[in-house]
């Protein structure tokens, strides 16, 4: 058989070892977009047991389902695409997956090195394209006889790097030569590689460290720890299941996608948001420590509370990157979930202080004044949205919520939940609302209930997510708060200027229940904030994808978000926040 005749089986016969060799590491499933140049690893991907091939249109939507089912799962996702445009179409869920610790493993066809810089179709620079947001980046060499031990080598390096720790995406560039179909011709790729390194997640943290941080709190009665987010876990170990009563000594602000058993009813503040956005109560309870464990704060507020440190404490896989304070900060570069459960170990049973008790008398104020407001007027708010929607969700399912207000309006209105969990995912790595729908989607892939809670603008940006995939997947149920354009601007200085709607609201007419119809999607409108529970739950019982709309008055929103900083005004006054 002619030399060049046999390319496709090299290619092949490479790539079947490298996918071994992945799924030997972890891997759980691979998203693939089609293309002529990556025919060998997609074909490797296809026909070997045991690998879910999720197959998706447009690869950004691609990539963004990958970085959902990864974070879902806690193991690495291939995304498998073909060369030139295609790839740069990974680069933003590659940018949340590294500074949300999400395990990717980008397989990218390539044309080989003779076809590079010359003008060949379909081909542009790839090598090194995602830069320092990749983990681990190679460029490998063209497949040829004898190179199994390189390829399963490379595997095992490109799946351990992926799972970290930290996790992130990496990215393997694979130049093919044509011809890219196989023949069936037998390739010997030589001997067995040497055994594969392992790779474990997270070490124990330091036990000197963990009394030093012990001390240090145990020292300084008013101390605050805040809870961000976490990169999602190893199936194997879950969420955390350890009690963390022994933090009750100090007030606990643990964000919607915080370990959720920081936020039980018994441990996490209610109102913790709103009583960080009134300048009376926190000028009044300065702290003197802030122990900021895992990311950095959603909130604004939250973000001034660490600034406000006396001393700043924090934890994180990458704790340097953890830190938006530009202030001085003590870091420890640790598994926030192992620190934390040594650190509660570590403490004794909680005492009741002052400190904690004002903070706890305020949050019981501060909550009682937000429902009020928001339960004493049925038009729809997209607080009331986050609340309702977030207690109706039945326990073991997950949340994702998107950028600009879900996230922010879920982690001041929501309220901890007893019993069950619900586990809360949000793309805030880099906090962009591109993907979101996939991201979704992606969740939805792993087997749990999944909701999603975003804008109708993010919606609209991931549009072709959920044309492609709304009818091949597992359901899944969106609540769409549709304030037709992007009202986080009306809360904004943008506000004021007179371009205002054109350049930033970006209003729209678009009919998302006719999207969701093209979609092969289900869609309902809810009108009054009494009836989300019952139609979230009904779409719930569907098994489809479904599109719950809620109509939002932009200036009846506003004027809600006002009540309500009223409301906890004049409570906190009233216990003595003047």
């Amino acid at each position: 058989m002619p030399e060049e005749a046999i390319a496709g089986d090299l290619a092949l016969a490479c790539c079947s070892v490298l996918v071994s060799e992945l799924l030997e590491g972890g891997l759980g499933a691979a998203c693939v977009s089609p293309g002529s140049r990556s025919t060998p690893v997609a074909l490797a991907l296809a026909r070997s047991a045991g690998v879910p091939v999720h197959v998706h249109l447009d690869e950004r939507s691609s990539a963004f389902f990958a970085l959902g089912l990864a974070r879902a799962t806690g193991r690495p996702v291939a995304v498998v695409c073909t060369s030139g445009t295609a790839v740069p179409n990974l680069f933003p869920a590659v940018v949340e997956a590294a500074m949300s610790h999400a395990p990717l493993v980008l397989l990218t066809a390539d044309r080989p090195p003779e076809l590079r810089g010359v003008g060949a179709n379909q081909t542009i620079d790839q090598v090194g394209m995602f830069g320092a947001y990749a983990r681990f980046a190679a460029d490998a060499p063209v497949p040829e006889a004898g190179a199994g031990p390189f390829w399963r080598s490379l595997g095992a390096r490109a799946v351990a790097e992926a799972a970290g720790p930290p996790p992130g995406p990496v990215h393997l560039n694979l130049p093919f030569r044509e011809p890219l179909v196989p023949t069936g011709t037998p390739v010997d790729l030589g001997p067995d590689a040497p055994p594969r390194p392992s790779a474990a997640f997270g070490e124990g943290p330091d036990e000197e460290v963990v009394a030093d941080v012990a001390g240090l709190l145990l020292r300084h009665e008013r101390s605050v720890v805040l809870a961000g987010g976490l990169a999602p876990a190893p199936p194997d170990r879950g969420e955390a299941t350890a009690s963390f009563e022994t933090l009750g000594r100090w007030p606990v602000l643990a964000e919607p996608h915080a370990e959720a058993a920081l936020r039980r009813p018994a441990l996490a503040l209610a109102a913790g948001q709103h009583l960080l956005s009134d300048p009376a109560f926190v000028r009044a309870n300065p702290p003197e420590v802030v122990l900021q464990v895992g990311a950095p704060p959603t909130s604004r507020a939250g973000q001034a509370l660490a600034a406000l440190a006396g001393t700043l404490v924090v934890v994180a896989a990458e704790a340097g990157r953890s830190d938006p304070s530009g202030r001085p900060a003590r870091h420890v570069d640790a598994d926030p979930r192992a620190f934390l459960r040594a650190l509660a170990r570590s403490l004794p049973p909680p005492a009741r202080t002052e400190w904690a008790g004002r903070w706890r008398q305020a949050d019981r104020a501060a909550r009682a004044a937000v429902d009020a407001v928001l339960d004493g007027n049925d038009e729809p708010f997209e607080g009331r949205v986050a609340r309702d929607l977030f207690a109706a969700m039945p326990d073991g399912s997950t949340l994702f919520a998107g950028s600009s207000m879900p996230i922010r309006d879920l982690d001041a209105y929501a309220l901890p939940r007893a019993g069950g969990s619900v586990r809360v995912m949000a793309n805030r790595g880099a906090s962009g609302i591109d993907g979101s729908v996939s991201t979704v989607l992606g969740i939805a892939a792993s087997g749990a209930p999944t909701f999603g809670l975003i804008g109708d603008l993010a919606l609209l940006h991931d549009a072709a997510g959920l044309l492609w995939a709304a009818r091949r997947g597992r359901p899944a149920v969106f609540v769409v708060p549709n304030n037709r354009g992007g009202g986080i601007f009306d809360l904004l200085p943008q506000a004021a200027l007179p371009e205002h709607e054109d350049l930033f609201v970006t209003p729209h007419r678009i009919d998302l229940s006719a999207l969701a119809t093209a979609a092969g999607a289900g869609h309902s409108t809810v009108y009054r904030g009494v009836d989300l529970p019952g139609a979230v739950r009904r779409a719930a019982m569907e098994d489809t994808v479904h599109v719950v709309e809620v109509p939002i008055d932009r200036a009846a929103g506003i004027r809600f978000r006002l009540e309500v900083r009223e409301a906890v005004r004049t409570a906190l006054a009233g216990i003595g926040y003047p």
